[in-house]
């Protein structure tokens, strides 16, 4: 059984920062394309960051490039995201999501993955 447990939300004053982990098991996470997405309410869900299964490549929305930080321990199963400089618009419930279909790739599509967490909420005061 896939579980992927994010961990480390929030609330957060704006410019501060946060250290999101999402921690996977019952998958063989070191040939999984891992990401973060994100979903407000009443908006849709959207990327936001993304590396490849070895962890050499990284891929970010316009919106958090140079804010936020995506990296992985392949012996720990585990990805991470640093979220620095939060904006009160970066508030949402976050989800990480694995794809074992295109290990090497980083689809900003939700559809492209095959695997979702639960969830954790970040909160930006002003």
């Amino acid at each position: 059984q896939v579980q992927l447990v994010e961990s480390g939300g929030g609330l957060v004053q704006a410019g501060g920062s946060l250290r999101l982990s999402c921690a996977a098991s019952g998958l063989a996470f070191s040939r999984n394309a891992m990401a973060w997405f994100r979903q407000a309410p009443g908006k849709e869900r959207e990327f936001v960051a993304g590396i490849n299964s070895i962890g050499d490549a990284t891929y970010y929305a316009d919106s958090v490039k140079g804010r936020f930080t995506i990296s992985r321990d392949n012996a720990e199963n585990t990805v991470y995201l640093q979220m620095d400089s939060l904006k009160p618009e970066d508030a949402a419930a976050y989800y990480c999501a694995a794809d074992r279909t295109f290990p090497l790739g980083i689809s900003t599509s939700s559809r492209a993955y095959d695997y979702w967490g639960q969830g954790t909420q970040v909160t930006v005061s002003s």
